[in-house]
């Protein structure tokens, strides 16, 4: 069954999308399907729990995503990401970087869409809620014809409810994770063509979609789109995505009660023992493009960062914008 709330997904990005991140896209989006930054199912198993899979209730709905090759010890982490309220597990499939190699999991799994079955047949055994694939559309020399399909037939004859496919292949060698996210060229065709072929599968895109616009005009051939970069370099384009994609009226986004949710939250945050940075770095880009951004992105990358900081710091960032005109600081 191809759930509403999948038609538009932000991305799982290492080192981004951790709860701040998270918290502030749910401000921007009520019904975006969010994604954990990838956790590894040793680190569930044996790690600190709270601190790897804690997250804010308001986050649903929120999808874990899980790396590793073991099907036994993949469905104990599934089973402990539902216990802590996930509402969805997702296998990493597609990370290039060399942690992720080494540990024979992420990209270089396209290699092995059988024991990539068997992962997603031991998770879906364990746990009750969906269960999903996020993968490349080949790595290495590998023909993205034969090899994505093998991936896909044999994920969803395991019984996974959706695929995520990045439209790039994976270079495991000779180029680093970020020129992996660039140089292979994209190839949506491969991607539409996979879901010619499997009408009755939910199948989402993700690479190089730049805006919520350009995300929409792919559920012309898929069934959801993801975003990655664009979402976090320029959140603010998130506050269309509820309009566009599941049929509210677009109304004027109230920026104000976002920093006001933002600075409470920081608040929360910093009584606990973090800092104000942990929260604003995610919130750089929020006002791109807008008079006064330049203003606002000095300050949260200044004193937002210092010793003490407090939720003041955003109150005053946010009082550099203009709403109301353009100016040479719009950018």
């Amino acid at each position: 069954m191809i759930e509403k709330y999948m038609k538009f997904a932000v991305a799982p990005m290492m080192d981004w999308t951790d709860r701040h991140c998270r918290f502030l896209h749910r401000q921007l989006t009520r019904r975006a399907l969010l994604y954990t930054e990838m956790v590894v199912a040793d680190a569930v198993i044996h790690g600190a729990r709270e601190r790897l899979l804690g997250f804010d209730g308001t986050e649903h709905p929120v999808a874990l995503q899980l790396g590793g090759s073991d099907p036994q010890k993949l469905a104990e982490a599934a089973r402990i990401g539902e216990a802590f309220g996930y509402d969805e597990i997702n296998l990493n499939v597609g990370c290039p970087s060399d942690r992720v190699q080494s540990g024979t999991f992420g990209a270089c799994l396209m290699k092995a869409p059988v024991l990539v079955a068997d992962c997603v047949a031991a998770m879906k055994a364990s746990v009750s809620i969906p269960v999903t694939v996020k993968c490349r559309i080949g790595v290495d020399e590998q023909d993205p014809e034969p090899a994505l399909d093998a991936l896909a037939d044999g994920v969803f004859a395991a019984g996974a409810d959706a695929l995520w496919v990045h439209a790039r292949k994976a270079w495991l060698e000779g180029l680093s994770p970020k020129e992996n996210r660039d140089i292979p060229p994209l190839d949506y065709g491969r991607v539409y063509r996979l879901k010619a072929k499997n009408p009755n599968k939910f199948i989402g895109i993700n690479g190089g979609i730049q805006s919520v616009e350009e995300a929409l005009h792919h559920l012309d051939h898929v069934d959801g789109a993801m975003l990655g970069r664009a979402a976090y370099h320029t959140p603010g384009i998130l506050a269309g995505v509820d309009a566009a994609f599941y049929g509210g009226k677009p109304n004027t986004f109230d920026f104000a009660a976002l920093i006001d949710a933002m600075a409470d939250y920081a608040a929360r945050h910093i009584e606990r023992g973090g800092r104000l940075g942990h929260v604003t770095r995610h919130m750089v880009g929020l006002f791109h493009g807008l008079p006064g951004a330049r203003r606002y992105r000095q300050i949260l990358s200044t004193d937002a960062t210092t010793p003490g900081a407090g939720p003041d710091v955003l109150k005053a960032a946010f009082a550099a914008i203009d709403f109301g005109g353009t100016d040479a600081e719009a950018a």
